[in-house]
């Protein structure tokens, strides 16, 4: 007799989020094809990278790097779309692991003494049930071997999407929202800030700016995507 889990595989077999091909046993979220086939910036072997580039003008950091590239219909934008729309942290903080992982085997695992994800207003993380970047960073924390505070940074307010926002129009919808509930978790620590993805930095650099405030000893921002180009 087959164990139930072979069982429900064989009448609800799971699916690669990326190209739709039925999952084997060994295979979680993403088949081997795909796995390996994800649009890697690279962006952690060079400190100079685009990434460092467009932050370091608001504030000094120490690191930056996203994992993936996104395009538009491309692997990221379905693995991005299933952890924020689809019920699938599982999927954040599993590639959050993976991007852990390859950072850990090269030299960054005393980089940073603790993760701080982009937070949720209240209201949405309720709605959602999960902080999708809180989700990357559990995976992070993981591969990296530290601790990550969830609520070391809070959204004081429940602000518009940014998705159909210009430029300018974003920096102001997110302007002053954030602030350190516990300047202990940031005072002289090595902060690692996480979100889902990046696109102008006006969120990131809001919660850089409050974590700034509480003289941390240096920050870092990891992301799971940027847009190419």
């Amino acid at each position: 007799m087959l164990p139930f889990n072979d069982f429900m595989q064989l009448i609800f077999p799971q699916n690669c989020l990326t190209c739709n091909q039925i999952l084997l046993d060994t295979e979680d979220q993403l088949c081997t094809n795909c796995r390996f086939a994800l649009p890697e910036t690279n962006d952690f072997k060079e400190k100079n990278n685009t990434l460092y580039q467009r932050l370091s003008v608001y504030f000094p950091l120490q690191f930056a790097a996203s994992y993936l590239v996104f395009s538009k219909l491309g692997k990221t934008q379905k693995i991005l779309h299933a952890l924020k729309y689809h019920n699938n942290p599982e999927i954040g903080e599993l590639v959050g692991k993976w991007f852990g992982n390859i950072l850990f085997t090269n030299g960054f695992q005393n980089q940073f003494d603790v993760i701080i994800p982009v937070p949720l207003h209240p209201k949405k993380l309720k709605l959602r049930g999960y902080n999708q970047s809180a989700a990357f960073g559990k995976g992070l924390a993981f591969g990296l071997k530290i601790e990550q505070e969830e609520k070391g940074l809070i959204r004081k307010k429940n602000t518009e999407t940014q998705t159909k926002k210009g430029k300018m129009e974003r920096w102001q919808n997110v302007s002053d929202i954030f602030e350190v509930e516990n300047k202990d978790i940031i005072y002289q620590k090595n902060i690692l800030l996480v979100d889902d993805v990046i696109t102008t930095g006006a969120t990131i650099g809001e919660c850089l700016k409050a974590l700034h405030q509480h003289q941390p000893k240096s920050l870092s921002v990891i992301t799971i995507a940027t847009p190419s180009g």
